[in-house]
């Protein structure tokens, strides 16, 4: 799979689509663990969804290190939900988040996706407004946690009705 482009020269970490088979995917397996489940006290057994191999799988890896991720499960043609984005602790905060959404959206469009929704704890839901995403729905809990449904709907890439200024 292609890399990602790199939108920050503050944040020197690559951006790489993977999938189950690829070298990196224990460590995305284990930096999922370490920021999203073992806070909350699950086992490493809670990491891994029965459709991994259908989904996308962004990391971020910087030293060596995966750093962060994100992925994106096709639910029909048009759309699908992002779950597991997660930045090592050390990171969090730099933009490094932000990078690997815009990514995963740049990806998505150039596939046909024109809409992505998600479970956002309720703690990163201003994040994911910053992202233009929008909450919808009552507040739930997963995980033990509070969370919201988010949405949002990716503009195109192509932007009609644009027309040179040399005309």
């Amino acid at each position: 799979m292609p890399s990602a482009s790199q939108d920050s020269p503050m944040d020197a970490a690559e951006l790489l689509f993977i999938h189950p088979g690829h070298a990196l995917y224990p460590e995305e397996l284990e930096l999922r663990f370490r920021v999203l489940r073992e806070p909350l006290g699950f086992p490493r057994s809670a990491v891994a969804f029965p459709f991994e191999a259908e989904s996308l799988h962004l990391v971020a890896r910087q030293g060596g290190a995966v750093v962060g991720c994100v992925l994106f499960h096709p639910e029909d043609p048009q759309g699908g939900r992002l779950f597991q984005m997660a930045v090592t602790p050390p990171l969090q905060g730099r933009g490094l988040g932000a990078r690997l959404v815009t990514a995963l959206e740049e990806e998505l469009r150039r596939r046909g996706f024109t809409r992505v929704h998600l479970h956002a704890r309720a703690q990163v839901v201003p994040f994911y407004e910053r992202l233009g995403y929008t909450p919808y729905g009552e507040p739930f809990t997963e995980v033990n946690i509070p969370h919201r449904h988010m949405r949002k709907t990716l503009a195109s890439s192509i932007l009609p009705g644009r027309r040179s200024q040399e005309a």
